[in-house]
């Protein structure tokens, strides 16, 4: 039984994160839930984030700037921009063609498994001139 409250809470947190147009940090999901399970614990959303992302059904973001966790509705690669001044994180759907991985496994004697690219800069909305 204990099972089956478990993998409601789980659907409930993924929903959750599949809805909100952010890359949204634990407690920024932890007050999202709040407004329609109250009845969720932090210790509970923390334990099916980890359990999540190891699954693979979502992807775990550590910001280099202040080390805090996000998570992202997409477990497709992909990359990042994220703004200097507000933090917000959007999705850039740019490929590195299989070429230019190519290149960079000849010169390091590397084997690629996957990839991730960050871009920082200032996005549309706090870029005034």
């Amino acid at each position: 039984m204990n099972m089956k409250r478990n993998t409601l809470q789980r659907q409930i947190i993924l929903d959750t994160i599949k809805s909100l147009d952010m890359h949204p940090t634990t407690e920024e999901l932890y007050l999202e839930i709040q407004k329609k399970h109250p009845v969720i614990g932090k210790s509970t959303i923390y334990r099916n984030l980890k359990q999540l992302a190891e699954d693979g059904a979502i992807k775990q973001i550590v910001m280099d700037m202040d080390g805090i966790v996000r998570y992202d509705k997409s477990s497709k690669p992909h990359n990042h921009f994220i703004c200097d001044i507000c933090g917000k994180i959007f999705d850039v759907d740019i490929d590195l063609d299989s070429s230019a991985i190519g290149i960079i496994e000849s010169k390091s004697g590397l084997k690629t498994s996957r990839h991730a690219i960050e871009f920082f800069g200032v996005c549309s909305n706090c870029n005034v001139l």
